[in-house]
């Protein structure tokens, strides 16, 4: 189990790594934005490429970066049922989810992916938009993407098994807190800061 320990904190390392840069990617859209409209506007010139880069851009920060979502547990929840149960119970239902429901959407979805890049890149496929871009690396993004996903996935899988192991703490529990948390109890110490019966 330390082996496979080990390989999970590697996993985890790489998917942080790819997170903070997909950081990077966003302000990069905007710029790339704010800089097409701009020129548009100034000087009454665009191109379709701009727009396809944004697009590209978008596939990559949402692609690789389910991985680092993944990672720090901050995907949609639907926690009505399972908050109430105990931190094995949890741990239990994600294993169930990530064997029976993420590696198989996952695997199948990069499978099949896989021959229509082979297929866009042979024919050096390019958009069909004026002044558009070559497709292929946009099709590479799917599988490249899904595969960062399984391996993250086997990460967390190997966490909850050696949590059920007694091994590690808890991986659902969440050490950073949201920008909502983080709003609440700013505006519980406001609250309490606030003489009774003062306007604020």
């Amino acid at each position: 189990m330390n082996a496979l320990l080990a390989l999970s904190r590697a996993i985890d390392a790489l998917s942080e790594r790819i997170g903070r840069l997909i950081y990077w990617l966003i302000l990069a859209v905007v710029l790339i934005s704010a800089a097409n409209a701009t020129v548009r506007k100034l000087f009454n010139y665009s191109s379709n490429a701009y727009l396809e880069i944004q697009w590209y851009l978008f596939s990559v920060i949402f692609l690789f970066g389910a991985g680092y979502v993944l990672l720090h547990n901050a995907h949609v929840r639907i926690d009505i049922v399972s908050g109430r149960l105990s931190a094995r119970a949890q741990n239990w239902i994600d294993i169930v989810g990530i064997v029976l429901f993420l590696f198989p959407m996952a695997i199948t979805i990069m499978w099949l992916s896989w021959p229509l890049f082979m297929d866009s890149y042979t024919r050096n496929e390019v958009s069909t938009n004026a002044g558009g871009l070559v497709i292929w690396p946009a099709r590479l993004m799917v599988p490249i993407g899904f595969f960062l996903l399984i391996m993250q996935g086997t990460s967390e899988l190997i966490k909850r098994v050696a949590f059920l192991m007694g091994l590690i703490p808890n991986p659902l529990e969440r050490h950073d807190k949201s920008a909502e948390e983080e709003l609440l109890e700013e505006m519980a110490r406001e609250q309490a800061q606030t003489p009774t019966g003062a306007k604020p």
